[in-house]
């Protein structure tokens, strides 16, 4: 945005700290910045981001909206908006983004992802399954969007299918294992024999 080597060195210095887990530090770079150049685009969603890494959802989206008056159809503000959205459980006004950004773009996988764990949590299965499905067509070996889609077939009564699923997601991302044992749409089948030896 700038080409002032001055605040290119600050803005290098933030992205270094944000990269080492430093988020609060960092967003003091951020703030360097954005005393001279409020309108600074990458700056308020970097900024956004770090207060999202620490929880600080109110302050991310204020920096997210910030971003979105400079330029409202911004992907990755909007993807981060989703994000801070959801994770502070505002599960309606995120989908709602989510369905802005896919009537542009009906594939973009990171809105199908965030708007498939809205629906999951909002307890949409059918709807959060066929945005599931959706993703899968391209990356059938995702093991976080096999997991969700197991969760959504455990909630509708179809443990078999529930459970080809879960089996398929561990082979491809071998945490789900432990992420099963503590999931709570797992919980039922605590006695079930395939699940058992699924995840031990």
């Amino acid at each position: 945005m700038t080409s002032n080597p001055k605040i290119n060195s600050i803005l290098d210095e933030a992205n270094r700290l944000f990269l080492l887990g430093n988020f609060q530090k960092a967003i003091s770079y951020y703030d360097k910045i954005l005393e001279q150049i409020p309108t600074h685009l990458g700056c308020l969603n970097n900024k956004g981001y770090a207060c999202s890494k620490m929880k600080d959802y109110d302050s991310a989206i204020k920096c997210y909206d910030a971003a979105l008056k400079l330029n409202p159809n911004d992907l990755s503000v909007l993807v981060n908006k989703i994000s801070s959205l959801r994770k502070k459980g505002n599960f309606r006004e995120s989908l709602k983004i989510c369905d802005v950004i896919l009537q542009k773009n009906p594939k973009y996988k990171i809105a199908l992802y965030h708007k498939e764990r809205i629906l999951l949590s909002l307890g949409e299965f059918n709807d959060s399954i066929i945005c599931c499905d959706q993703i899968l067509e391209d990356y059938p070996n995702n093991g976080e969007v096999l997991f969700d889609k197991s969760c959504n077939l455990i909630m509708l009564s179809k443990v078999n299918e529930a459970l080809d699923n879960l089996e398929t997601s561990i082979i491809h991302r071998p945490q789900n294992k432990s992420k099963a044992k503590k999931s709570k749409f797992f919980e039922k089948l605590k006695d079930n024999k395939r699940f058992q030896t699924i995840i031990f």
